[in-house]
């Protein structure tokens, strides 16, 4: 039986932790899934006592939690898990008090949560080993983004791996978390109807769209140094890209699903500087109208004014050099300010050869579209005939939902509860292995790499639109076009 454990949220106080981290572990205290967690410790830079702390925490969760989730009853055994300590992150001395609180209590097993800026990684996991709070039990958890590049996510790698091993160490993403991700495994790998299709025979093309309809919302300072391939594409896009492609593993094990997600990175084509502007957009928001509102471009942001080598929006054509995806072409696409918010992967079958059907074009095709958000869902779209009594067959599109309709509210999770519960039980199939991360991390630095050298324009698009139309004839001179 697993020890009991202490979960130290570094940043505890911060948004991250506010928003997501606290509402997901009072979810989890609630359905009676955290034994074995103790206590919950949230650590910051001011001085805070418990009950003040605890007093915030349950204004918070009354804010963040999902409509009718609060429960007075809940909340009164879960206060007692919650405690608050001061850290300065380079102040020794604080960590010793940290010691001290995890000494006093019968829980040998300690989870660090890094909720913080990734450049403070290293010099907490130092300060951790220097005040001997890293024991047999312990492991760390890592937020997103590993780095800037290649060299610096190789940096904070090493550090961590002074004090923690990597079996310990769970680096999070938590497009992962999410149910229809996880359903996706079982739809490639539990039927027969649909892995024997998963292959270039029968598939055309694959498409992976992460859209958002906000701005930068508050993250000025990071995103204008950052831009949307190294937010986004470096860990969402690509961790969903190497799922789709990812070979059947030799069994559902952490290791042997990381190995399998790992070959398909290895396999992706580096995209260099010749084929930087035919494979590749970059785009960024101008002003328009968001949902009825106008909203500013980038540029007229004041925290903005000088990222003018900041992409706020980017499309790619990846190719995957093995033999199941060779001449598969998959399209990812992700921005700010565009027409609305969703993220789906479409998986486009190949067309019949001719159709024997009246006036059918056979521009309709088979899809199969993971909806991610803002709901998760996975629908079939075939063909079928159109209902009548006429002489001539003739076809119209149908969507078969193929979630399960009799799923409850009780079923529903947010992936941080997800991802939480994993790291408490010490289960790292959903988190990204070293290798992962830094492999994808050098297929990402060859595209900068390309753009410097070769002065990839930034494209301007309207706010309230998909992008700029560029992206749109990425696909289209290969005679496809984005999943709408």
């Amino acid at each position: 039986m697993k020890p009991k454990l202490d979960l130290v949220i570094f940043g505890g106080t911060g948004d991250l932790s506010t928003r997501k981290l606290l509402p997901a572990l009072f979810q989890l205290h609630r359905h009676q899934l955290a034994e074995r967690l103790h206590r919950i410790i949230a650590t910051g830079r001011a001085t805070i006592p418990d009950e003040k702390f605890r007093d915030t925490v349950r204004d918070n969760l009354q804010t963040f939690l999902p409509a009718g989730e609060w429960s007075e009853e809940v909340w009164s055994t879960f206060r007692e898990r919650l405690h608050y300590t001061t850290i300065n992150a380079s102040e020794p001395a604080d960590y010793l008090a940290l010691g001290q609180l995890l000494d006093n209590a019968q829980a040998p097993g300690r989870l660090y949560y890094l909720a913080t800026l990734p450049s403070l990684y290293g010099e907490i996991c130092r300060q951790l080993h220097a005040a001997a709070v890293v024991n047999e039990h312990s492991g760390v958890v890592l937020e997103k983004p590993l780095g800037h590049d290649l060299a610096s996510c190789q940096e904070i790698n090493e550090q961590v791996a002074q004090v923690f091993l990597e079996e310990h160490t769970f680096r999070i993403d938590h497009y992962l978390g999410k149910e229809t991700v996880q359903n996706l495994l079982a739809v490639r790998f539990g039927n027969p109807l649909f892995s024997p299709m998963w292959r270039n025979n029968f598939v055309d093309n694959v498409q992976i769209t992460v859209a958002e309809d906000i701005g930068v919302e508050g993250r000025a300072d990071y995103y204008a140094k950052t831009g949307a391939l190294r937010d986004m594409v470096q860990n969402h896009l690509l961790q969903l890209l190497s799922i789709v492609a990812m070979e059947p593993p030799v069994s559902l094990r952490a290791a042997d699903i990381r190995d399998e997600k790992m070959k398909a990175l290895r396999a992706l084509v580096p995209i260099n500087a010749d084929k930087a502007r035919e494979c590749t957009v970059r785009g960024r928001y101008s002003a328009g109208a968001v949902n009825g509102t106008a909203v500013k471009g980038f540029l007229e942001e004041a925290e903005f004014e000088s990222a003018d080598a900041t992409e706020t929006f980017v499309a790619i054509k990846a190719t995957i050099n093995n033999w199941r995806w060779a001449g598969v072409p998959f399209y990812l696409r992700t921005g700010k300010r565009l027409s609305r918010r969703y993220s789906e992967i479409v998986i486009e079958y190949k067309r019949l050869p001719f159709s024997l059907f009246t006036n059918d074009p056979n521009e309709l095709t088979n899809k199969l579209v993971i909806h991610l958000q803002p709901e998760e869902s996975i629908s079939l779209h075939t063909l079928n005939k159109k209902p009548g009594l006429t002489n001539k067959l003739s076809l119209q599109p149908v969507e078969l939902h193929l979630t399960d309709a009799s799923r409850g509210k009780a079923d529903r999770y947010d992936a941080y509860e997800r991802l939480l519960l994993d790291a408490i039980n010490g289960d790292q199939t959903l988190f990204m292995r070293r290798d992962e991360v830094e492999t994808a991390w050098r297929w990402i630095d060859t595209i900068i790499e390309a753009w410097e050298q070769n002065g990839t324009p930034i494209k301007d698009y309207n706010s309230g639109t998909m992008g700029p139309n560029a992206a749109t004839a990425l696909a289209a001179v290969d005679g496809r076009s984005w999943y709408e």
